[in-house]
């Protein structure tokens, strides 16, 4: 029943289904002006016959062409019968004299219409069927290779930001052991969250923010007059992939403070009933994408990937230095690699 239901609504397809009306009509005007004494039934008969042609021959070759040359010599047969049954028997039946389509000669190319037409409405279906498996398949390959992409981001991310904050802490070692003290303490924090989240679909967006504001402790540990950092907003319910603003974070204190540029870092987040909005504003100035930078590329991907291109991240220049917006859609939780 399934390739019955799917081959009938391959053939009502405009594609295929427009060529069988412009063969068909054809056809049936033929068999009614050339018919002896005009026979009110042979019109029923020339329609049944293009009705049955177009509806059994593509089912037929579909079933049949897989069983190689024993399915060819069976779609042979059965397409014989069925045109003797058409165009001997059922005239016989309701008592239908001759027709233009149930002459011999007729008959043959009736024939040959069934098996031609049936053999290239059938391969075309089993074409495009197959077409839109691999369409299928290669999509689902692409997400994969994303996936595994965004495996391969997310597992920089940690060592990235793990190695660059042990060389700090190794200098303040020798300089001030207290704040030494303070940022392994910070630090070792930061990294079992990390470590969490990287294991979960989704976790709420009051934990991600919670992580930025142990980011900026950890830079204002050593100089707090430099790094003046505010985290506001009221988050509710909001869902969001782990580890999705944290890039976003590191860039705004990389490219700003830690950069020379005096001002605030701020994460603002505005939640409506449509959508979730997080801005992230530094006072370094507006660059333009940095070469061989991935925490942009990363969230990006990770945003997409997600929520299937319903999300967006902007960045660009601001009244007093750099912003960056992320827009999450209001819904279910995302759907993201664990």
């Amino acid at each position: 029943m399934d390739l019955i239901a799917h081959t009938l609504q391959a053939l009502l397809a405009p594609r295929r289904l427009v060529p069988i009306v412009l063969v068909s009509i054809p056809l049936v005007v033929a068999q009614h002006r050339y018919s002896p004494a005009r026979d009110p039934g042979a019109v029923v008969v020339g329609l049944l016959m293009c009705l049955v042609f177009a509806l059994v021959a593509p089912w037929l070759w579909r079933v049949t062409a897989a069983r190689g040359w024993l399915g060819l010599v069976l779609y042979g047969l059965v397409g014989a019968l069925v045109v003797a049954f058409l165009g001997l028997g059922l005239p016989a039946l309701f008592g239908v004299g001759r027709t233009f389509l149930t002459e011999q000669e007729s008959l043959l190319v009736a024939l040959a219409l069934f098996l031609v037409g049936g053999w290239g409405l059938g391969r075309d279906i089993d074409l495009e069927a197959s077409l839109d498996r691999e369409r299928a398949r290669a999509e689902a390959l692409a997400r994969e290779a994303e996936r595994a992409q965004l495996l391969a981001l997310r597992s920089h991310l940690d060592p990235h930001f793990l190695f660059n904050t042990l060389n700090a802490i190794a200098e303040w070692c020798r300089t001030d052991g207290e704040v030494a003290e303070r940022a392994v303490l910070r630090l070792s924090a930061m990294l079992r969250t990390i470590l969490e989240g990287a294991r979960l679909p989704a976790w709420p967006l009051r934990r991600e923010l919670d992580l930025c504001r142990d980011l900026f402790a950890l830079h204002a540990v050593r100089d707090p007059g430099r790094f003046d950092c505010v985290v506001d907003g009221d988050p509710r319910d909001v869902l969001v992939p782990p580890l999705l603003l944290l890039p976003l974070a590191e860039n705004a204190i990389k490219h700003g403070p830690a950069a020379g540029h005096r001002g605030p870092v701020r994460i603002g987040v505005s939640v409506s009933p449509a959508a979730a909005e997080i801005v992230i504003d530094n006072p370094g100035p507006f660059a333009g994408p940095r070469l061989g930078g991935e925490g942009l590329h990363m969230a990006r991907r990770r945003l997409a990937l997600a929520y299937d291109d319903r999300a967006a991240l902007v960045i660009g220049p601001a009244d007093h230095g750099t912003r960056a917006v992320v827009t999450i859609p209001a819904g279910p939780a995302p759907t993201v690699v664990t």
